[in-house]
């Protein structure tokens, strides 16, 4: 694996005595627990040869790793693959520093941060005010090409004296 990793889960115990593992993931991306997915797990390079759900997580077979042994070992450990290209999504990254407008073009503030919430992630402003990300109306294709987003806010969730 070459280039730039992103966290995608951890390792959360091991499962049972031939090598399975409890895996958490971190991403939305329930690919990156499919047969044949490279993965690097504290460091060293794994494979996964057989996953499947299981409550909030994912039972998982590594290749190479066939006692519990060897299961317990990767124990907490964090999982890394490479970003999945994919142009329909945008990354916090990419819109830190971007500036928000709502409906009436009226400028909000600009991306400082992205925090999570169970309901919809939402955006944190420097000017103090929270953005659901279900309130963005632009997709990453033109939040790319006008290097803004844009939100239908419902009147009166955000007041500011701007």
């Amino acid at each position: 694996m070459a280039g730039e990793m992103v966290k995608v889960g951890y390792v959360a115990r091991a499962h049972g005595i031939r090598g399975d593992v409890f895996v958490m993931l971190t991403s939305n991306r329930i690919e990156r627990m499919s047969p044949g997915s490279e993965l690097v797990c504290g460091g060293t390079e794994i494979s996964v040869a057989s996953s499947s759900r299981h409550g909030t997580g994912w039972i998982v077979h590594f290749k190479g790793v066939e006692d519990r042994n060897a299961a317990e070992s990767l124990r907490g450990k964090p999982l890394s693959a490479e970003p999945i290209q994919d142009e329909s999504e945008i990354w916090i990254d990419e819109v830190s520093g971007l500036p928000v407008y709502d409906q009436n073009g009226r400028l909000l503030g600009t991306v400082e941060a992205l925090e999570a919430n169970p309901a919809s992630d939402i955006l944190v402003l420097d000017s103090g005010v929270l953005v659901p990300l279900i309130f963005l109306t632009n997709d990453a294709s033109d939040c790319r090409k006008t290097g803004s987003l844009h939100a239908a806010i419902p009147e009166g969730l955000v007041e500011i004296g701007l």
